[in-house]
């Protein structure tokens, strides 16, 4: 079962990692793409569910809760997301109305039922990390602001700046160590500027079981149940990607650095 996907361009919805992908116990994901005029229905099960609208403007009914014309960048490079939080256990309506609407669908396994939210540009902490050449800009969108109003996820934005890497020094988080390390699956879906452009996700365990370079390019995904996991982007183009987590050791963060690359804060 493949842990990278590439990116299609499909009308509708698309699943990417499914409720059954059997590399991960508590993460789905998939895109959705609408024409103007069109509507699309569903239903969350028991998954809690991110609606990120990655591009257009969208009203977004939730049971009894409609929230209209949200979002509006033109892509996930103009400016910060908008996302609707539906929790598990509900039923969701995307109505579109003069622009096409694209939304990723970020799910997590959930057995709490909270109540449906917004985060508008406004309510997203935006952090500048890294130094030398990882440099990149954080997008917190369901992360502390969200405590005690999801039960497991974490999401958020990341954008690399041309040239740069980040999760650098490489970094994990599959509970190896815990509790020094936390335990939890994630989720990339990437998106690059301009679309031509690449990068490069590199995945390694220290045991050599897993070794690979993955190249990034406008549209693709990546499940990452273990191991190390850096992005670097190629110079003069920009990597975005999604990003979310759960697991079974709570919503705090502390990634785990291989203990070969820490010498770089030092340099």
């Amino acid at each position: 079962m493949e842990r990278f996907v590439k990116g299609t361009a499909k009308l509708g919805y698309q699943d990417i990692f499914g409720e059954d992908y059997q590399r991960l116990d508590y993460l789905a994901f998939g895109k959705l793409l609408l024409e103007a005029g069109e509507t699309y229905q569903a239903k969350t099960g028991s998954f809690e569910t991110a609606l990120v609208i990655l591009s257009g403007t969208a009203d977004i009914k939730v049971e009894e809760e409609k929230w209209e014309s949200l979002g509006g960048r033109k892509s996930v490079f103009d400016g910060k997301a908008t996302t609707v939080y539906v929790p598990c256990q509900s039923s969701y309506q995307i109505d579109t109305s003069s622009t096409k609407v694209v939304i990723a669908v970020c799910k997590v396994k959930a057995e709490e039922k909270f109540a449906p939210f917004v985060v508008r540009p406004d309510d997203i902490k935006v952090h500048e990390r890294g130094e030398k050449q990882w440099n990149r800009t954080v997008y917190d969108i369901i992360a502390d602001n969200a405590d005690g109003k999801v039960q497991r996820m974490v999401l958020g934005e990341t954008i690399n700046h041309p040239g740069q890497w980040s999760g650098y020094p490489p970094h994990k988080h599959d509970g190896e160590f815990y509790p020094e390390e936390p335990n939890l699956e994630e989720i990339y879906h990437y998106q690059v500027n301009p679309e031509q452009g690449f990068g490069v996700q590199h995945h390694y365990t220290k045991d050599g079981a897993i070794d690979a370079a993955y190249p990034i390019r406008h549209g693709d995904s990546f499940a990452i149940d273990i191991g190390y996991h850096p992005v670097g982007g190629a110079g003069g183009y920009e990597i975005y990607y999604l990003w979310f987590m759960a697991g079974e050791t709570g919503r705090e963060l502390y990634p785990y650095e291989d203990p070969d690359h820490k010498w770089l804060h030092e340099k």
